[in-house]
């Protein structure tokens, strides 16, 4: 009969030479065994916005232009984005925060929890301005069962959830490698690939001088996400430190499929948005925008690109350009907020 693990057990306090992923749950922030994970924290609480200083009020009149298929579109995004963060917001607190043995990556998944939080608001509040009849904000919060291409892309994020969700210790190599596979899905997928599409209409109407209070809190949704994913990016190069031989050809396949399968069911998002076409948006260049994001994610992990498309957004190279290049060197007007003590600045996003 197997026992539980004693309460020793599941709350470690000293730091020995656990690797990141052994089962456990480290208290002590010293000595501290990843200061990485600590400055990501500290960077994320310097920047700080609240949903209160987002102004949506041109929006309203820019909605009234638009044309039906344009309206159809923005529909569907906020729909996806009714629901989208929660998703992952579950998935911090039902996996990685259960998992991840450090910290100090706790401390950074706390805040990266709050922010999600933030989001949520935001994305309530959109919802509220765009879609005053209750009838058609009661369809956008249920889009996951009613609307088959958002439905399609829960369900893939659904999938992995589940795939670890019974697990309680990564005990095995077939544990953690099912939990790098959920961590994976989560940051390069979703953050890294549903929502980086979401963000490419945003900026498509923002550089048609349209939506901009949009814009204006999707700016800062973009940068919270790009930290996340560059955080769990990190954890992913820890544990290939720790346990390289949890990356071998069987993970590169797992992970090159997840990617290809979720390019397909964004695909089907943006056949959904977009019908067939508007002016300078449409399936075939959503594709090979994410045909070109998929890349990214693949050689950031460490792995071989499949497409080789380029990016067909010149609007999206700007933002790049515009909100992470200069990170950290942003006025208070973009929200940064001082924070004491020293912080690393050298990361690369």
């Amino acid at each position: 009969m197997t026992t539980a693990p004693s309460a020793a057990a599941r709350h470690t306090t000293t730091t020995g030479t656990k690797n990141l992923l052994d089962p456990g749950f480290e208290l002590t922030l010293r000595p501290m065994r990843y200061p990485d994970f600590y400055d990501r924290y500290r960077d994320a609480i310097k920047n700080t916005w609240t949903v209160e200083e987002v102004d949506l009020h041109s929006d309203v009149a820019d909605l009234a232009r638009l044309t039906p298929e344009e309206q159809h579109l923005i529909g569907r995004l906020v729909a996806f984005f009714a629901t989208g963060d929660s998703i992952v917001a579950n998935n911090l607190v039902l996996t990685l925060y259960k998992h991840i043995n450090s910290p100090e990556a706790r401390l950074y998944l706390s805040r990266q929890l709050f922010e999600e939080a933030v989001h949520v608001q935001f994305y309530l509040t959109l919802l509220d301005t765009y879609l005053p009849d209750p009838d058609d904000r009661a369809a956008a919060f249920a889009a996951v069962e009613n609307i088959p291409s958002i439905r399609e892309k829960a369900e893939f994020c659904f999938r992995w959830m589940d795939s670890v969700e019974e697990i309680d210790r990564l005990e095995t190599r077939a544990d953690r490698r099912r939990f790098l596979l959920n961590l994976v899905c989560f940051a390069a997928c979703i953050e890294g690939l549903f929502f980086y599409g979401a963000f490419a209409y945003v900026y498509w109407f923002r550089s048609r001088g349209l939506l901009h209070g949009l814009a204006t809190g999707t700016n800062w949704v973009f940068r919270d996400e790009t930290m996340h994913m560059s955080f769990a990016f990190d954890v992913v190069d820890t544990v290939r430190k720790e346990e390289p031989e949890l990356f071998d050809d069987t993970l590169e396949r797992q992970v090159t499929d997840m990617l290809r399968e979720a390019v397909e069911a964004e695909l089907q998002f943006a056949r959904d948005l977009c019908g067939d076409g508007l002016p300078g948006m449409n399936t075939d260049s959503m594709r090979q925008y994410l045909e070109c994001v998929a890349d990214q994610r693949l050689t950031r992990l460490g792995f071989a690109p499949v497409y080789g498309s380029e990016n067909p957004f010149s609007f999206m190279e700007l933002q790049g350009v515009q909100e992470l290049t200069n990170f950290f060197e942003r006025r208070v007007s973009a929200y940064q907020v001082a924070v004491e003590g020293t912080v690393g600045f050298d990361e690369d996003f």
